[in-house]
């Protein structure tokens, strides 16, 4: 089999390592590129974490200092992110122990994206709610 370059073709290159893995070959594999591929898979799934709780944060502190803007739009996008966030930790349920430390780091960027959308500059410097309240499928905070 001809060995299919990783910088040439990355599309090609996923399925014949595929079809390697699973024919065992593994002498022909692509040892370094597929650590790095599988590392990267790993860090996108992070991000997706990032990016979901900054998107819930930032909807929640919208609903909480904008009481008289709430709309049925913020509620559904709450509840979406909430269970695409349930459903991201369900498959990789590694990332549970991640998540206080995400939303320390995401939180920053949920107030300049709420500071944006709502020309408000009140919001708290740390997140003022707790990780059960997030993810709570029943909590909406009040002022």
């Amino acid at each position: 089999m001809n060995s299919i370059k990783y910088e040439l073709d990355f599309y090609a290159w996923t399925q014949q390592q595929a079809e390697l893995l699973r024919s065992k070959q593994i002498g022909q594999l692509d040892w370094d590129h597929l650590a790095e591929e599988i590392e990267d898979m790993g860090r996108a799934e992070k991000r997706q974490l990032g990016s979901r709780l900054e998107i819930l944060i930032m909807h929640l502190l919208k609903w909480q200092f904008q009481p008289n803007l709430r709309s049925r739009s913020w509620k559904l996008t709450i509840k979406e992110q909430r269970l695409r966030l349930e459903k991201l930790l369900e498959e990789n349920a590694s990332l549970k122990a991640n998540l206080e430390d995400v939303k320390g780091k995401i939180y920053p960027l949920a107030v300049i994206t709420a500071e944006k959308e709502t020309g408000l500059s009140c919001f708290p410097n740390s997140c003022p709610y707790d990780l059960r309240e997030i993810l709570a499928p029943d909590f909406f905070p009040e002022n």
